[in-house]
């Protein structure tokens, strides 16, 4: 983002993700019946592209280290969600489990010397974000479980061309060619696409489906670490705090998963 605009990183990284699968989107669209066309589009919606976005205009404010973090509360979201409008039961543990992490959002949010409520409110963009990840993971279990994960991630994606374009060209980036860095950035974001958006997509369904949508969420296990790792190389400042936050946010995923 030293080149770009978070709303263009997001675009790129959409636009990028639907058209390296759109060979697949093309040739599967036929098989999927009309009826499923809205919920595959709302899945790319709530999986992909609304978080894209509220994580890219997040990251203007927050380190990564600290998105990282807060992208740890995603299992907790899917549990309060699916009990909320998927019937899903919750033992006391998973209860539990929830007000723990959330103990650790409030520290991790309201920690330090140099909080602002600026930045605070940015941290809501990613607690946003992960309640449509939570929602996304609940609504493919119980309704799209039946598509192929390639299926359903190339036809998601490939939905989204057009407004991700249309996003693109109304922030003006087609006039920022000559910006220093402007190339290495669209390279930059149309490899967080391929890779970090369409492959990790797939993979994630396939996960979904064979493990059931809790398990799948918690992936986000491993995330923080993987950004802190990546922010500490690039200079960011790592608090004995934030650490302290992430363990407590991630006791409350495992005391709510642990019959698992």
């Amino acid at each position: 983002m030293k080149s770009l605009n978070a709303w263009q990183v997001a675009s790129i990284r959409i636009f990028s993700a639907g058209m390296v699968l759109l060979p697949v989107t093309l040739r599967q669209l036929r098989s999927i019946p009309g009826k499923e066309l809205p919920r595959i589009f709302l899945s790319g919606l709530l999986g992909t592209f609304i978080p894209a976005y509220l994580f890219c205009l997040a990251e203007t404010k927050l380190d990564s280290g600290v998105a990282g973090i807060l992208n740890a509360l995603t299992p907790l979201f899917t549990i309060l969600i699916g009990a909320l409008f998927f019937q899903t039961k919750l033992p006391i543990n998973k209860w539990l489990g929830v007000f723990v992490g959330f103990a650790g959002l409030v520290m991790l949010v309201t920690a330090g010397k140099d909080v602002k409520f600026s930045n605070m409110g940015y941290s809501t963009y990613i607690i946003f974000a992960t309640i449509c990840y939570g929602l996304n993971v609940n609504m493919v279990s119980l309704h799209l479980k039946h598509i192929p994960s390639l299926t359903l991630a190339s036809i998601a994606f490939g939905l989204l061309i057009i407004p991700s374009g249309l996003i693109l060209f109304y922030t003006g980036y087609t006039s920022q060619t000559a910006i220093n860095g402007f190339w290495y950035s669209t390279g930059a974001s149309a490899v967080l696409g391929i890779f970090g958006t369409a492959v990790a997509s797939v993979l994630f369904y396939m996960l979904m489906k064979r493990a059931g949508p809790l398990f799948a969420s918690m992936v986000t296990y491993g995330i923080p670490f993987v950004a802190l790792f990546w922010g500490f190389l690039a200079g960011e400042t790592i608090t004995i705090v934030q650490i302290a936050c992430l363990a407590i946010i991630l006791a409350g995923v495992y005391l709510a998963n642990r019959n698992r």
